[in-house]
């Protein structure tokens, strides 16, 4: 299949100039971010300054116009973009993400969407059990109700997830369906303690037909099981499963608000004395102690994540796939490391006292949005620890999407 981008072209852009990009426009969203925050969206000036810079198809194929870079960036991009505003690190984890579903669709499906529009942005909810498919001539009938469509005002297409139950409600099949903007309901329900600017609002649809080329199965485990795409979209990054790392691109987000409290702690410590004594805060060992632990955290996760999507990208690149305890170990990995995020941000702001409760104050909202952002399900140990440590136990661990 060919095809000739009608809209930007960013498929000369190289990892590093992308990363760059992404580096340069840190200061921009900084200065966005409480607009975001009181809007309970990306705010239009973000959007248009990441869609100059191409951010959001960084994993788009070449074919399309998109960068098609390396897995690493999967990571790297919204970590770096999270040091102005977690929320957009998120989001851009999240739409861009989608490209590389997308890229998995059947060729049809990859032309209706990106032959219009390769700029075109694309929300989700991925939860399965949230959504119904009904089989019909020509593809199926969706119904539900999905929670945490992150980016979901700026986007024109939703991928939604159902389970396909027959007539006696027994389980067919595991299905991501595109839907356009006009066939699914926006729900203002995004009032939330923290990232506020992703717009992570649920999204409703009512027996609304979607047809076959739009619908993919992620029954993964099913014998035969394929993705009709990846026979055009030949580049390995598209094959690491996201079933297994899907959540690293959004904890690149985590790690990115964690570097950015760290850097506005250093920045608090350099320029204050205590208020009651006149002490330099800097000279005291618990304040050093503190800021040292807190970098060598996010550092730790920074190392952890990208180790994974790195050895997960050489892993498919060397033509084998990755075993269950291996995808089990990523999704492990992923929790562990934003705990550290967590706690390096929670012991900075308890370090600032007084002076960081202030909605003035850069580590407020960076405290907020790392807590709001690590109850996702991808980073709650309790979940997502034990079942690697069942299958090393001998146990044993089945999930038809893993």
């Amino acid at each position: 299949m060919t095809a000739t981008p009608k809209f930007n072209d960013f498929s000369h852009i190289t990892y590093d100039e992308a990363l760059q990009r992404a580096r340069d426009l840190i200061p921009f969203l900084r200065e966005h971010a409480d607009a975001s925050d009181r809007a309970t969206r990306m705010v239009p000036e973000v959007e248009a300054a990441l869609h100059r810079a191409g951010l959001f198809r960084y994993h788009q194929p070449k074919a399309w116009g998109g960068m098609e870079l390396d897995f690493v960036a999967y990571f790297d991009i919204p970590e770096m973009l999270a040091r102005g505003d977690c929320s957009v690190g998120w989001n851009v984890a999240n739409l861009s993400s989608h490209h590389r579903n997308v890229a998995m669709f059947s060729g049809q499906a990859q032309q209706e969407m990106w032959g219009e529009n390769p700029d075109c942005l694309i929300a989700s909810g991925i939860a399965y059990m949230q959504g119904r498919g009904r089989l019909v001539d020509g593809g199926l009938m969706l119904t539900g109700r999905w929670s945490f469509s992150s980016g979901v005002d700026v986007a024109q297409w939703n991928m939604l997830a159902c389970q396909v139950r027959g007539a006696d409600d027994k389980i067919l099949d595991y299905r991501y369906c595109m839907v356009p903007r006009a066939q699914y309901e926006i729900i203002d329900d995004w009032q939330t303690l923290g990232m506020r600017g992703t717009g992570s609002r649920s999204v409703r649809c009512d027996n609304v037909f979607v047809p076959e080329h739009r619908t993919q199965s992620m029954y993964v485990t099913r014998p035969g099981h394929e993705f009709p795409g990846l026979r055009i979209n030949t580049n390995p990054t598209f094959k690491v499963p996201a079933s297994s790392l899907g959540g690293h691109c959004i904890a690149g987000a985590i790690v990115g608000n964690a570097q950015a409290a760290v850097d506005a702690a250093i920045e608090m410590v350099k320029s204050r004395s205590t208020s009651y004594t006149g002490a330099k805060m800097r000279d005291f060992q618990s304040v050093q102690l503190r800021v040292g632990a807190a970098a060598a955290k996010v550092d730790a996760a920074r190392l952890v994540l990208r180790n994974d999507c790195l050895q997960a990208d050489a892993t498919i690149k060397s033509g084998r796939s990755l075993t269950l305890e291996e995808k089990l170990r990523n999704k492990r990995n992923c929790a562990a490391s934003v705990r550290l995020c967590v706690e390096a941000v929670d012991s900075l702001v308890e370090m600032a006292g007084a002076n960081g409760i202030y909605d003035s104050a850069p580590l407020q909202r960076l405290f907020r949005d790392a807590h709001a952002a690590a109850a996702h399900i991808n980073f709650s140990t309790d979940v997502q620890l034990a079942p690697w440590a069942l299958l090393s136990l001998g146990g044993e661990y089945k999930l038809p999407t893993m």
